[in-house]
């Protein structure tokens, strides 16, 4: 009926060890430090898993090597899904678009970071220059310009008084032909 002695030590004894683990286990998840810890690590697993896939792997460069080498032999057969594998494993680690996102990066950066004093003396020295070395160049392009716009200026005119001519000659053609075909009419309505 009863329980002996022995049997309640022990299962009071294990009712303890159960609640010492659990008294552990709380611990650990409202320990200031621990939380840290766990956060920590999450942060280094999921940037591990962006460098995988935006990198590669060894395991899956090694895939590629193999996947390449089995497409090459592949297509010689012509197996369509090896060549469509190789395409997707190389998708996969792009080390070319990860340095193009890593410049970007970088350039956004640094257009935030002021310029420092020597920069912006450099800056200054450059634009220095490239007026004084720049003002020929702009004066050539002006009187080019300008040359251009006088050519087209004269050639409008001259086209436009080529059209107004040819105009008075149509107009007097028309008139005179108008005019030749009204005496025929007469001509012939006498006659």
């Amino acid at each position: 009926m009863g329980q002996s002695t022995e049997e309640l030590t022990t299962q009071i004894e294990q009712t303890r060890q159960r609640m010492a683990g659990d008294l552990d286990t709380l611990q650990d998840r409202v320990s200031p430090s621990a939380i840290v810890e766990r956060r920590k690590q999450a942060a280094r697993d999921r940037a591990g898993s962006v460098r995988d896939k935006v990198f590669g792997t060894a395991q899956s460069a090694r895939d590629s090597v193999t996947s390449t080498a089995s497409s090459a032999t592949s297509s010689a057969t012509g197996a369509p899904s090896a060549l469509a594998s190789s395409a997707t494993d190389r998708v996969e680690g792009a080390p070319l678009a990860a340095g193009l996102v890593a410049f970007g990066a970088g350039l956004v950066i640094a257009s935030l970071i002021p310029a420092s004093r020597a920069e912006a003396e450099a800056a200054h020295q450059v634009s220095e220059a490239v007026k004084e070395h720049g003002q020929p160049l702009l004066d050539d392009v002006r009187s080019a310009a300008q040359d251009v716009a006088q050519n087209v200026k004269e050639n409008a005119t001259e086209a436009a008084q080529q059209v107004k001519e040819s105009a008075q000659d149509s107009a007097q053609t028309v008139a005179n032909e108008g005019q030749s075909s009204a005496q025929s009419v007469r001509d012939q309505a006498q006659g």
